[in-house]
């Protein structure tokens, strides 16, 4: 008999320790629902957490889950905002928290997420389009050739000097040349795609030489000769610049 109420002991004392442990264990397994007053501009696992509901309500695509509240991010809260009859203000209270993880419920973490993501790239909302864009940064002097939202090829890209900047803002391809040459500085510019007057993307065979101790005349310089030539072939007239700093 005192073996038999021992035995119901340690049940009752490992079942009581397995049930302590079971709510850590469906923490890290499950989207938090704890609010941590997510804001634009942030990053880190927080914001993770709010781009799973999101895609969980259905207003953000899952390949956009990258750890940044950016634009696609506020763009999202304002559609679930619009969705529950909520201001559309694109900022994360506590109400709308509230809603959201009221809507999404409890949501198992399939495939975890590392934080911060590996050569990761936060590309602008106007990069991001059915189509074709080359997305000129110049704070990190790069160009990406992105296709329906996905950075295929990235390559060095340099400036112009002072007194003939690289114009910011959106434009659109309107004439390529394979084998261009300056008129106005008789210099080489090989696979221009021109995007804003004499403004274009092209290889520049001096930045593949000298690198960033020299600049541009305002046109986006490529050093890599063979990424520019195969972008070139890709690009179509029309399709979407857009120079910004990040």
């Amino acid at each position: 008999m005192l073996l038999g109420i021992a035995m119901a002991t340690g049940l009752l004392i490992g079942l009581s320790a397995t049930e302590s442990v079971a709510p850590k264990a469906e923490a890290a397994n499950y989207v938090s629902r704890k609010y941590t007053a997510p804001k634009y501009g942030q990053t880190g696992n927080h914001i993770v957490a709010l781009q799973r509901r999101l895609r969980s309500a259905g207003v953000l695509q899952t390949e956009h889950i990258t750890g940044y509240f950016g634009d696609r991010t506020r763009s999202a809260v304002k559609k679930f905002q619009r969705k529950v009859g909520l201001e559309q203000t694109g900022k994360v209270g506590e109400r709308t928290w509230n809603l959201l993880v009221a809507k999404t419920g409890k949501i198992l973490i399939k495939k975890p997420f590392r934080w911060p993501p590996k050569n990761s790239v936060n590309l602008p909302a106007r990069c991001e389009t059915p189509g074709r864009v080359l997305c000129v940064d110049k704070t990190k002097r790069k160009l990406y050739y992105v296709k329906a939202g996905k950075i295929i090829k990235t390559a060095d890209a340099r400036f112009g000097c002072s007194g003939m900047a690289t114009r910011e803002g959106t434009f659109k391809v309107f004439r390529k040349s394979r084998h261009h040459v300056s008129s106005l500085f008789n210099s080489p510019m090989p696979y221009a795609m021109f995007f804003s007057g004499g403004q274009a993307v092209h290889y520049s065979p001096d930045f593949a030489r000298v690198g960033y101790n020299g600049c541009s005349h305002g046109c986006v310089n490529i050093r890599a000769r063979s990424t520019i030539a195969w972008i070139f072939d890709q690009i179509r007239v029309g399709d979407r610049v857009y120079v910004y700093w990040s």
